[in-house]
């Protein structure tokens, strides 16, 4: 199964906008040359073999921002294989937003397991089943809830990252299904990289505060069609959530799952 996707990962708000090339914004980071860019700046692949998988990080920070790109995940039997696209902050109580696609095998969908860290905890996982193209679809919503003592990621500046790798102890139905190494090596592809954000630098921000209000980009909510695909997606492809997960939090459900 070959799946062509655009992930968006939307950490506020928008100014500046990067030319789509790889070369200019990316830094392929671990691999050994396993990892490379091609056509110009316009293709990187990522390729995992039995000895070693391969990653890239953006050579910016950003604080604020939407991060666009177009990833092609390993087509036919990719299982044990896990393709992710985050964002992280440096430190030991970072912020982070993850994005990890899980192998399958042939004809199954891909799994996508999400989930939001603040301050270093995370344990906010959803899981869904990827059997349709998501551009421009809402998966997830989290909302900012800081009034209510719930932490948000809005204050560490976080790099982009990807990589691809080897995790078949855990990655397709627990463990069970081991990689093929007969269908090594595995390939990711990714195009049109693009940055419409804020890049932090030297403890400042590329947005000054003449260039409009953050506080009121920051504070959009999701229109009404998009709250209902976003509904209709959970509704029919969610697989797991950490807010349902009664036994998983015996001493009650995190406070952002209750706050309505």
């Amino acid at each position: 199964m070959k799946l062509s996707l655009l992930v968006s990962l939307i950490i506020g708000f928008v100014l500046v906008v990067s030319a789509a090339n790889f070369n200019q914004d990316i830094d392929v980071t671990w691999g050994d040359g396993r990892g490379k860019i091609q056509e110009n700046g316009q293709l990187l692949t990522l390729t995992l073999d039995r000895f070693s998988g391969s990653g890239f990080q953006s050579k910016n920070e950003y604080l604020f921002g939407k991060i666009d790109m177009n990833m092609k995940l390993v087509p036919g039997n990719s299982a044990g294989t896990v393709t992710t696209y985050y964002l992280r902050s440096q430190g030991s109580t970072w912020d982070e937003i993850d994005f990890e696609f899980l192998g399958n095998l042939s004809g199954e969908p891909y799994t996508v397991h999400t989930n939001v860290y603040c301050g270093g905890k995370g344990d906010r996982e959803q899981q869904f089943h990827l059997c349709f193209s998501i551009d421009g679809t809402p998966i997830r919503e989290f909302k900012n809830l800081e009034s209510f003592g719930v932490p948000f990621p809005k204050r560490q500046p976080m790099r982009v990252y990807s990589s691809l790798w080897n995790a078949d102890d855990w990655a397709t139905r627990g463990g069970l299904i081991k990689t093929d190494w007969s269908k090594a090596p595995f390939t990711a592809s990714y195009r049109n990289y693009k940055a419409d954000a804020c890049v932090w630098s030297a403890g400042k921000s590329s947005c000054s505060s003449s260039s409009g209000s953050p506080s009121s980009w920051l504070s959009q909510e999701l229109d009404i069609g998009s709250q209902q695909r976003l509904r209709w997606v959970q509704k029919n492809y969610m697989i797991y959530n950490y807010c349902t997960d009664t036994k998983r939090f015996p001493q009650g459900l995190p406070k952002e799952c209750t706050v309505r």
